[in-house]
């Protein structure tokens, strides 16, 4: 049975004259055997199951491999060539997009500069203010002293 399915895929007539096993008898056990692989491949690479660092793993083993290379990863792997190309296509959307919330924290964090722009221009106003209210006290007070007046 082994020899009849991928990868080896050896004709079945051939294995047929080799083990005396009848034709029908191959078939029947080959399509079997399909099915359940078939389901077995469709619960594994279900959207559900495979996650995205999985997908991200396999774009970047096989990014290098040409067509047919890519084709027998994925027969190994129980993949399709489409489904590998379309995570390939989504890495490669993903990383010249740049996400919403990079957006939302970049957008953000130019409104605090300028919000601590502002604020810094407004506290050293009043650092003026407060040091030209300090020199005129003291020359209020060395005024006061030189005409000899007391303080209240």
């Amino acid at each position: 049975l082994i020899k009849i399915l991928p990868p080896n895929n050896e004709s079945i007539s051939r294995i047929s004259s080799e083990t005396g096993i009848p034709l029908s008898t191959l078939n029947t056990w080959k399509s079997k055997a399909l099915k359940r692989f078939d389901k077995s491949l469709n619960s594994k690479t279900n959207k559900k199951t495979v996650t995205p660092g999985d997908k991200f793993y396999v774009v970047m083993e096989t990014n290098s491999m040409s067509e047919y290379q890519l084709a027998e990863f994925c027969r190994k792997n129980g993949l399709f060539v489409e489904e590998v190309k379309k995570w390939r296509a989504s890495c490669i959307t993903a990383i010249d997009k740049e996400p919403e919330s990079v957006k939302e924290i970049k957008e953000e964090l130019l409104e605090e500069k300028k919000k601590t722009k502002t604020l810094e221009r407004e506290l050293n106003r009043k650092d003026k203010a407060l040091a030209e209210v300090a020199a005129l006290l003291v020359l209020q007070k060395k005024l006061k002293a030189f005409w000899g007046e007391e303080e209240v």
